[in-house]
């Protein structure tokens, strides 16, 4: 069994997934603010003990790996790591980057509809600023690196969207109504549902089975944050 977990923003996530049947088992998203620290484990203990599972049950681990808050991306790494040396037998491993986990649930559907199109996901990144990436329609495994990921204010993200080579893009991820009156004017660019863009554990858990069965894992002491500024 899996266990998903999202602390990268204030938004804290977590899933239990049956890597065997391919099915999401439980998940639980609420907005942590600086209280994830507190309620993380606590939390997981609730939701295995709602399937009659205990952490003895955990064979694989997943974990958003940044960008987000310094102190938010921390927290979930070095909870995946103490669970992992915890158990007893030394789970797989995989860090995805938040980013690719709020455009997961998308890709898939625009392959589908507009393969030509791409899709931008944004974060906050803070004193009205925000960090974002471009995928492509075929890009549901790729873990972008730090040099893939942009960042600026809402002009910058703006003059991004405007230099994407496609004829359309969908934007996702955490908009605000600032981004949502500078994206008005832009006929090529599709606001996607905020609701429906919210950051869930449950597709981190879906990408990381996929990553497992196609033989990719990360290495549980070499797992490191993503970040994309010096703190």
């Amino acid at each position: 069994m899996l266990l998903a977990l999202d602390t990268a923003t204030t938004t804290a996530s977590l899933a239990l997934y049956d890597l065997q049947a391919d099915q999401l088992l439980s998940e639980y998203t609420w907005e942590a603010r600086r209280r994830q620290t507190q309620d993380l484990l606590v939390t997981a203990q609730q939701m295995l003990a709602q399937i009659g599972q205990t952490a003895q049950a955990l064979t694989a681990l997943a974990v958003t790996m940044g960008p987000g808050s310094f102190t938010g991306v921390r927290i979930g790494i070095s909870t995946v790591k103490g669970i992992g040396v915890g158990l007893p037998t030394r789970p797989k491993v995989i860090g995805v980057p938040t980013l690719a986990v709020t455009s997961a649930p998308w890709l898939t559907l625009m392959q589908r509809t507009t393969p030509a199109a791409k899709l931008c996901a944004i974060i906050h990144a803070g004193r009205g600023r925000y960090n974002w990436a471009f995928f492509d329609a075929d890009a549901l495994y790729w873990r972008p690196t730090a040099d893939d990921h942009a960042g600026g204010t809402v002009d910058d993200l703006i003059a991004a969207l405007h230099g994407a080579e496609a004829p359309a893009v969908w934007l996702t991820g955490e908009s605000d109504q600032t981004i949502a009156a500078a994206v008005a004017p832009l006929s090529h660019v599709t606001l996607l549902d905020p609701v429906s863009s919210w950051r869930r554990a449950g597709q981190l858990a879906r990408l990381a089975a996929l990553h497992f069965a196609a033989g990719t894992e990360d290495d549980l002491a070499a797992l490191q944050p993503l970040y994309l500024r010096n703190p």
